[in-house]
């Protein structure tokens, strides 16, 4: 009989094998900073009870929901949802203001000359460590990872004003996202709508955006049930959702976009002049007009307009049964875990079916009913409940930022982007910010660990190489500096006064890193291996590599 692989096990072998091997080391890469650093403090090693009157919410369920919703929990957030409750966190979060990345002045800075991918990536990292609107920007994060355009295929100027749609649509409606994504500058170019004509005779018109809003951004291949399992035909095969006639028809009615104006003016000529902050603009004369049959036969009548046939082709793709639980599932894995289970599937694509009050696709629906769902909330009170998905290395980075309070130490007023250098810490793992290497992002959703049946996207990025630079990364953030950021992990800090006790040290951590549910043999093991050390800065800063670098930190429990 096979053995039976957790998400936890394969992990903790991985990590086993590589100390077995003797692997581990410093980290690499170079990084700047300015602004203010995360909010939150170090633990107080009680998890305190919440401000205003009693505890509402254990320390276990504020924290896993802020893994969940956030770029990581800190001390003061999750006092915080202790106090306000899970429902009041989420009422504040979609009542919150937005926090819009900068244009890019032109000329660039001499921080990102030639460069500006480094300038987006830069204000890309400030706001995810410090916005206040947290669940926004997690969600505008996890819609990046979607509906993928890359700074790989286009201009990075182009993608902030994209990445400010994700964030400004992120708690509307699916539809909206759909239509604003699809007439954003930096999708046309990376997908290729932008300026396609209408074809010449004998010929088709350019079936790249088309394709992937099916197959990627929408239904995937194959007709799913609201559990997201495949319809079969009688043959037991599965059935597609399109055709290539389907995808050439969407091609046709993708047709006669062309860049907008600053004025919001109608344009004139096709191509237009390049200008990325206005969605693109129609020019009906570049248009195919004919007839074009979509999903489930609708026919798009002749003589629509680039705008009609626009509107009919997407609404006809979001009213796709097979949409709920293709889009849902993938929010799921994103958010909460890698292997939501059928009937978590259904009641969430049930929600965006109908929010209640009969609107399809409302996102703050459908992102509650995420959140708060039985099986989201299964590990707050239960900790051998084995769901999570492992930390992608960007979110591994700004939870372990987050929660050990680093701040940025820049003191040259004229490096506004100085951010940008941590992205070498993330890009060695396999991640860079809306930097995809394909439009089939970082991983796939469908990816299954070799030897095993497990559903686990994320892992598509994990190696030995990866393994051992994700040890590096610990080792690093666990010195308590690195360029241009800094956190206080000496005998003086809260956590070094808290290190008297190691008991106290490791519980502490496993507040602010695994949400109070350390494991009683993981506890003993760090409280045997710091209690020799008699600095209590190195006990913080060796216990605080032992829990980033564990498996149970690693996985999002």
């Amino acid at each position: 009989m096979k053995p039976t692989y957790t998400l936890r096990s394969i992990v903790a072998i991985s990590l086993f094998l590589l100390a077995l091997a003797g692997c581990g080391g410093a980290g690499s890469g170079s990084s700047t900073t300015t602004g203010t650093g995360s909010t939150g403090t170090g633990g107080t090693g009680t998890g305190g009870t919440g401000t205003g009157g009693a505890t509402t919410t254990s320390v276990t369920a504020a924290a896993r929901l802020l893994d969940q919703a956030t770029f990581g929990p800190t001390t003061a957030d999750v006092a915080h949802v202790q106090s306000v409750g899970i429902s009041g966190y989420l009422t504040e979060q979609y009542a919150a203001t937005q926090t819009t990345l900068p244009i890019l002045p032109n000329p660039l800075p001499v921080q990102c000359t030639n460069n500006p991918s480094s300038c987006f990536e830069s204000e890309f990292w400030q706001t995810e460590l410090t916005a206040h609107d947290q669940l926004r920007q997690r969600v505008a994060f996890s819609l990046g990872e979607l509906f993928v355009a890359s700074t790989q295929g286009v201009d990075a100027n182009s993608m902030v004003p994209y990445y400010n749609t994700l964030s400004a649509d992120a708690f509307t409606n699916w539809r909206t996202i759909m239509e604003d994504v699809t007439l954003s500058p930096a999708m046309g170019l990376y997908l290729n709508m932008l300026n396609s004509s209408k074809p010449a005779t004998g010929q088709i018109a350019n079936e790249n955006f088309g394709r992937e809003m099916l197959q990627l951004f929408s239904t995937g291949i194959n007709k799913l049930n609201i559990d997201s399992s495949l319809q079969l035909d009688a043959g037991g095969n599965p059935i597609p959702v399109y055709t290539e006639t389907q995808v050439e028809a969407f091609a046709r009615a993708y047709t006669g976009w062309t860049y907008g104006n600053a004025a919001g003016a109608a344009v004139t000529k096709f191509p237009s002049s390049s200008y990325y902050f206005a969605p693109m603009a129609p020019l009906d004369t570049s248009h195919d007009m004919a007839t074009k049959i979509v999903l489930d036969g609708t026919v798009i009548a002749a003589g629509g307009t680039a705008k009609s046939d626009l509107k009919a082709a997407l609404d006809n793709i979001f009213n796709s049964s097979t949409l709920p639980p293709f889009i849902c599932k993938q929010l799921i894995q994103h958010l909460v875990t890698s292997t939501p289970s059928a009937g978590y599937i259904s009641r969430v694509a049930n929600v965006f079916i109908n929010n209640g009050s009969g609107v399809r696709g409302d996102m703050k629906s459908v992102l509650t009913a995420i959140l708060t769902d039985t099986e989201a909330r299964a590990g707050d009170t239960n900790a051998s409940f084995d769901g999570g998905h492992l930390r992608e290395p960007m979110l591994y980075l700004t939870s372990a930022m987050r929660g050990l309070s680093y701040t940025n130490t820049n003191t040259d007023a004229t490096n506004l982007w100085a951010y940008a250098g941590l992205s070498g810490y993330s890009s060695s793992l396999g991640e860079q910010p809306m930097r995809s290497p394909s439009v089939f992002n970082f991983y796939p959703p469908g990816y299954v660990i070799p030897n095993t049946t497990i559903n686990a996207p994320e892992f598509s990025l994990e190696n030995t190489a990866s393994v051992n630079l994700r040890l590096s990364l610990a080792n690093t953030l666990s010195q308590g500096k690195f360029s241009l950021f800094a956190t206080d992990l000496t005998k003086t800090s809260t956590l070094g006064v808290i290190a008297a006790d190691p008991g106290n040290l490791a519980d502490t951590l496993g507040i602010i890193f695994l949400h109070g549910q350390m494991p009683a043999n993981m506890r003993a093991t760090i409280v045997s291996a710091v209690t020799p050390l008699t600095d209590y800065g190195q006990r913080v800063r060796f216990a605080v590599y032992l829990v980033l670098s564990s498996s149970q930190y690693k996985v999002m429990h």
